[in-house]
């Protein structure tokens, strides 16, 4: 059977992307803005079409056909908070997906991101979202999916939208969450040892917990770091120093006690990644395509759920969506 079909939006560095390859999806398009993360992609993948633009002058009417509409868009911000869906803010690209959504008329749609979309404020627009979806003939679910709960070694709660046609939502079940992860130590003590820090060993019996949520910050702001003063406090307890990004691992010299700071490869690799994914250009906008994406795990386990349904392998009434249910899993 051919492998089922996808159109991303907001592709970013390729999380969301890599994650719906190995659940089964071949794309037929990956969109992205950002000429850095769209460079990440062909690196990575050649053969992918990807289309370096903006998503509000795609035409959804050629991408007829296709199973599934993805994307992790933008989170519109809270300025706009219990205004009208469609309020003119660049910023917001939910209206975009919808109408894209509306020209495609796919069978699927998947829309990632950040918790935040979750709070009390965004409830009138979550539920205009979802009545624009059951206009367009889908039922859909909001649901807060923790990283952590799919292996991957940090917190990083995410807020997924899955949509579908009445009878493909009857056979929809999320997820389950159940693979426990390792510690920042276990997951980076090779590379921590990479180039002979004596300290590595020690080092990664005391990260003996999972990450923060890694942040990957905006344009607008200056070098890379890993978040918030709150964010590294909470390295600072798993002996990380997370007010920059080294340029490579500590050596030999580096003193056994000292606190390192984490490459981009070590970042990838916490939010799921695996080392043979590259990210291209400078460390601070490597590290941004690395803060920004959308764990692979996570998205392959949605992934495969949506697949499921698609194939016909899901039971029957495993779990209908509801309109304007919030579903909690893994926390």
């Amino acid at each position: 059977m051919a492998p089922f079909t996808v159109l991303e939006i907001c592709a970013g560095a390729g999380g969301q992307s890599l994650g719906l390859e190995q659940a089964g999806f071949e794309h037929v398009g990956a969109v992205e803005i950002d000429r850095d993360a769209c460079a990440t992609l062909r690196l990575n993948r050649p053969a992918w079409n990807v289309i370096e633009g903006d998503v509000c002058e795609l035409d959804g009417r050629q991408y007829r056909g296709v199973d599934l509409l993805a994307g992790g868009v933008p989170c519109p911000p809270f300025s706009i908070a219990g205004k009208q869906l469609g309020n003119l803010d660049e910023r917001d690209l939910f209206p975009q997906a919808l109408r894209l959504a509306r020209e495609m008329g796919p069978p699927a749609i998947m829309i990632e991101n950040v918790r935040g979309l979750a709070s009390n404020r965004f409830h009138s627009y979550r539920r205009e979202v979802l009545a624009e979806l059951s206009r367009l003939g889908y039922d859909a679910s909001w649901t807060l999916l923790n990283a952590s709960s799919f292996g991957v070694p940090q917190l990083r709660p995410r807020f997924i939208l899955v949509a579908l046609r009445p009878e493909l939502a009857a056979r929809f079940t999320w997820p389950a969450a159940n693979i426990p992860p390792r510690t920042v130590g276990e997951t980076l003590v090779d590379l921590m040892a990479a180039r002979g820090w004596p300290g590595a060993s020690s080092w990664a019996r005391s990260a003996s917990g999972i990450a923060p949520t890694i942040v990957g910050g905006s344009k607008k702001h200056g070098g890379p770091d890993l978040g918030p003063t709150r964010a590294r406090q909470d390295w600072k307890l798993l002996r990380v120093d997370g007010l920059g990004i080294a340029d490579q691992p500590p050596g030999p010299d580096f003193p056994v006690d000292a606190m390192p700071r984490l490459t981009v490869r070590m970042v990838a690799r916490l939010q799921g990644f695996p080392d043979s994914w590259q990210f291209t250009g400078r460390k601070t906008t490597a590290y941004r395509q690395v803060g920004n994406a959308f764990p692979p795990p996570v998205a392959k386990a949605v992934g495969q759920a949506i697949a499921a349904c698609l194939s016909g392998k899901a039971p029957a009434g495993s779990r209908q969506l509801r309109l304007d249910e919030l579903a909690v899993v893994g926390t």
